[in-house]
């Protein structure tokens, strides 16, 4: 049911249509505030090389940035949901870009972590206010429409590194400044888009008010809280998985398989190539299978092929391997945001700012653990412990009950 308006357009794109223009104008804001997160591993070194960083300072400022988008992201989604905050989308990636660009600029270390911090922040302030506009811009096709928007955010994080390399080698750290193009442009482009969106999407116009789509008499949807916090275990497991692989996987190329530095590099592209289809191919199938079968397919193709990774030798299956370990990994990653939305569709922002952010920020806290086991036994002892992991989170996926609003 929905609000009484005479926007017969607006009422038709909330019944069933989606605004792949705006869609994907959103996933492109994604794109570039992810891009940030991708960026900063790739100033590092060179911010060592200038300012006589440790490794352990250098670390730091990937921690502070990691902690200030993940701890401040569940903040922004409680915000968003007490009313629309558009200004929040446009302003995460002006601040995401602009604080980070400055960073090859400023002389003390306590002024990079400050820049670290901030670029986190917009980080944190793009995510839950963007996913709550997916889903409502999704129509009836949520999982799509947040599979469109969550690729965005793949291919961000994947041309960090690959953006930022060359400004760095070419002019030092004064290469952050190419960050300063997409802080400015980008939200120009994200305020137009949010200007020209039909009106007449409840969802849009009175936040995360489950009310608003059915007027003041329509019984708003039971927030599950149990289910939401079983559903967060699962995003903590594949986030682990997820951060780890990102991290080894070329290592492990060049040492377990005896590849060299650039095969490492391009098995890592083909994963996130891979990553970036099976995400589209994620959100396409929760719209006909729904999110809760698309999450447990994903974890249990997860189980047996990463296992199977963990323990070959061999560079041809590890290669073939890749692919279904890319889907498994990849397919469940919107999905999961949007069960996190159904089940507590009272409150979307703040689910988004978790399953996004908080959540999902335990995997990069758990990486170095990883590291450090690597250390003392060896790449293919932690791959193999690896491989283990997600049978934790199939466990749970596998238990996770349907949203009662699905129900309906």
């Amino acid at each position: 049911m929905l609000l009484r308006t005479g926007n017969a357009k607006g009422r038709k794109m909330q019944d069933a249509e989606m605004d792949r223009k705006s869609l994907w104008m959103l996933s492109a804001g994604h794109l570039f505030t992810d891009l940030n997160q991708g960026a900063l591993p790739a100033i590092l070194p060179f911010l060592i090389r200038r300012a006589g960083l440790s490794y352990a300072d250098a670390a730091g400022l990937a921690f502070a940035m990691a902690l200030s988008s993940s701890i401040v992201q569940p903040l922004f989604g409680v915000w968003a949901d007490s009313t629309t905050k558009n200004w929040l989308m446009p302003a995460g990636v002006f601040l995401a870009c602009t604080a980070l660009a400055f960073i090859g600029f400023v002389p003390d270390y306590g002024l990079m972590y400050l820049c670290a911090t901030l670029s986190g922040v917009g980080i944190a302030a793009f995510h839950p206010e963007a996913a709550r506009r997916a889903n409502a811009l999704a129509g009836k096709k949520k999982g799509a429409g947040l599979g469109i928007f969550s690729v965005g955010g793949n291919v961000g994080f994947a041309l960090g590194p690959a953006l930022m390399t060359p400004a760095l080698l070419l002019f030092g750290t004064a290469g952050s400044a190419l960050l300063f193009l997409p802080g400015i442009v980008m939200p120009f482009l994200l305020s137009r888009s949010i200007k020209e969106t039909p009106q007449g999407i409840p969802a849009l116009e009175k936040g995360g008010d489950p009310k608003a789509l059915g007027g003041e008499k329509a019984q708003a949807p039971k927030d599950e809280w149990f289910e939401f916090s079983w559903l967060s275990v699962a995003v903590i497991i594949r986030s682990i998985v997820f951060y780890s692989v990102n991290t080894f996987l070329p290592l492990y190329w060049i040492y377990a398989l005896h590849q060299s530095e650039a095969a490492g590099g391009a098995a890592l592209a083909a994963l996130c190539a891979m990553g970036a289809v099976s995400t589209l191919l994620g959100g396409m199938m929760a719209d006909r299978i729904g999110a809760n079968g698309v999450v447990k397919l994903g974890y249990v193709l997860l189980v047996p092929f990463l296992y199977l990774f963990a323990r070959t030798t061999d560079l041809f299956w590890a290669s073939v391997l890749l692919l279904p370990i890319a889907f498994a990994l990849f397919s469940i990653a919107s999905p999961m945001v949007l069960l996190g939305q159904s089940y507590l569709p009272g409150k979307v922002g703040f689910a988004s700012g978790v399953t996004l952010g908080l959540a999902v920020s335990v995997g990069g806290l758990v990486a170095p653990l990883v590291g450090r086991y690597a250390d003392d036994n060896g790449l293919p002892a932690a791959m193999a412990l690896l491989s283990f992991i997600p049978i934790v989170g199939a466990l749970v996926a596998l238990t996770l009950k349907p949203p009662a609003a699905t129900k309906r």
